[in-house]
């Protein structure tokens, strides 16, 4: 599948949501299994959380490890309907700003009209891709990301731009799901009916070297957390032994919390 067709896919699914959200996993209506780990986090005690804006489609807090201080200039890359957008508000204060970035219309839209029902004036929206991020160079004091970036294609112009628009001395911290050790093709195909972001994550030290590449420092890992997948599918591709490796061993899907600074 090539880059447009994929984003295509994606810009449609999440559309979809915007307009009727699911009860989802990373965006699947599938999530049902009694076997597969939550990969959202709860948000509810989080001053600024807005339950019409959390359409559970993440994978983790950003916010929480962030290190978000009064008065910085905060960037959500993949704001969605503005959850993390307005938790990061609550932190920043009202003379501060907050600039959510979307690639779909609707979700665009849903934030913006959620941040008017609230009375924001200093929480703002747009529209655009994470390759090509429509901000000017050196805007933010702190980047947040939830379980976006994996989803884009180009992840070498995303962490490229991210570095673009961030201030010297500035840093991200961002939530993304990763693979440790391979996954069976098959088994991200399937696993995706239940996850959408199975199918795009990469290796862990793959996603850490796009993050180098762009030439940011300290790169941390924050928080990781194992994900669980349904018994039922990874029996198709794994004897009962492996599976009990999978299960156990440091390998599979994950999801990650990852710092870095300019």
């Amino acid at each position: 599948m090539n880059a447009e067709t994929q984003k295509e896919i994606i810009r449609q699914k999440y559309s979809e949501i915007a307009v009727k959200p699911q009860n989802s996993c990373c965006g699947s209506s599938t999530c049902n299994s009694d076997d597969i780990v939550d990969f959202s986090e709860n948000y509810e005690n989080l001053d600024g959380y807005l339950q019409d804006a959390n359409l559970g489609l993440g994978c983790g807090l950003p916010t929480e490890l962030a290190q978000i201080q009064e008065g910085d200039t905060v960037v959500d890359l993949g704001s969605g309907a503005g959850n993390d957008c307005f938790i990061a508000r609550a932190i920043v204060g009202e003379s501060a700003k907050v600039i959510g970035v979307d690639f779909t219309d609707e979700m665009v839209k849903k934030a913006q009209q959620n941040a008017e029902k609230l009375g924001f004036k200093n929480v703002e929206f747009y529209h655009g891709e994470i390759e090509s991020l429509p901000l000017s160079d050196e805007v933010a004091d702190v980047i947040i990301s939830n379980c976006v970036l994996n989803l884009v294609p180009n992840k070498e112009k995303a962490f490229a731009e991210t570095y673009r628009i961030l201030k010297k001395g500035g840093h991200f911290s961002v939530s993304d799901m990763v693979v440790k050790s391979d996954l069976p093709e098959g088994l991200r195909e399937d696993a995706s009916q239940f996850a959408g972001c199975v199918a795009t994550a990469i290796d862990i030290n793959e996603y850490l070297g796009f993050v180098k590449k762009a030439g940011f420092k300290n790169i941390q890992i924050q928080k990781s957390r194992k994900l669980g997948l349904p018994s039922e599918i990874l029996a198709k591709y794994f004897t009962p032994d492996e599976i009990k490796d999978f299960k156990t061993e440091d390998k599979g899907l994950f999801s990650i919390n990852v710092y870095a600074e300019k």
